[in-house]
């Protein structure tokens, strides 16, 4: 479930007025991270050509509303789903202000969920 290099640079892009942003290798995706809150914290993730970003139960119902969808993976005899993790809104990825106010939430989630 690899990154697509073309993917990461256009959030990259997108997110180009984020604070303190750095991106690092992440079970076969990248992470993008942030210390702009005062503790480096991953807030999003791009595995294959989907962008996730970190929710808690503060930031949850904005993504169930829209129908975003949390991370899930199968194993062998069943189907893991990580609520931490849900699905970017669509009309993100056609306005960077919007992407970046929706990304500095995730981070706030993160820096709550500890």
């Amino acid at each position: 479930m690899g990154a697509s290099a073309e993917y990461v640079e256009y959030i990259k892009e997108l997110l180009g007025d984020f604070p303190e942003l750095t991106t690092k290798k992440y079970f076969g995706g990248i992470a993008f991270r942030s210390s702009h809150l005062g503790t480096d914290k991953q807030f999003g993730v791009v595995l294959g050509d989907t962008l996730y970003l970190v929710v808690d139960d503060q930031t949850r119902p904005q993504y169930e509303a829209k129908g975003m969808t949390p991370f899930s993976y199968d194993k062998k005899d069943k189907t893991v789903i990580v609520n931490k993790w849900f699905t970017a809104p669509d009309e993100l990825f056609e306005n960077d202000s919007l992407m970046t106010q929706w990304a500095m939430e995730a981070l706030k989630a993160a820096v709550r969920l500890k």
